[in-house]
């Protein structure tokens, strides 16, 4: 007997053949934290600066989630976000470099630890000369070649 069967039609209520090519980027996700900080800071810092990336960047954004019960969820990075520590002068200099390379960037200053909310935090920045800014990380986004030698100098997170 026709239409008898549990299943659709070929293709109809079936999942489509995962591609199991590996996905090559291009483009690089990084962040570099000042090795000195404490394990929560580091957390903190990096949700901090990877936001930023996210709002002004969309093409480093996937697309939305959703699970086999039909539940959606937020999109994300479509590539991973590689983090990075140095010290002081490390940061330093890859912020220089980052400036001169007009990658998008996000910074995040000591005197963000003392703020409680967005305004307090752009405003301890602002306070600042670029030369001055007491910097414990550095979110970048753009092609590999460049943001690997903005990163000259730092070594990836243990």
């Amino acid at each position: 007997m026709q239409g008898t069967y549990k299943t659709g039609p070929p293709g109809v209520g079936q999942s489509r053949p995962m591609n199991t090519e590996p996905l090559r980027f291009d483009t690089k996700i990084a962040v570099l934290l000042r090795a000195d900080l404490e394990p929560w800071q580091r957390l903190n810092v990096t949700a901090f600066l990877v936001s930023g990336l996210g709002t002004t960047v969309p093409e480093v954004i996937g697309e939305p989630y959703e699970d086999a019960g039909g539940v959606a969820y937020l999109p994300m990075f479509r590539q991973p976000v590689l983090v990075f520590e140095g010290t002081k002068e490390t940061l330093r200099a890859a912020h220089g470099r980052a400036l001169s390379r007009a990658l998008p960037r996000a910074v995040f200053t000591a005197d963000l630890f003392a703020t409680g909310n967005d305004r307090d935090n752009r405003a301890a920045v602002r306070a600042v000369p670029t030369a001055d800014l007491d910097l414990v990380g550095l979110a970048l986004y753009g092609p590999r070649n460049a943001v690997d030698k903005t990163l000259k100098g730092a070594r990836m997170h243990p």
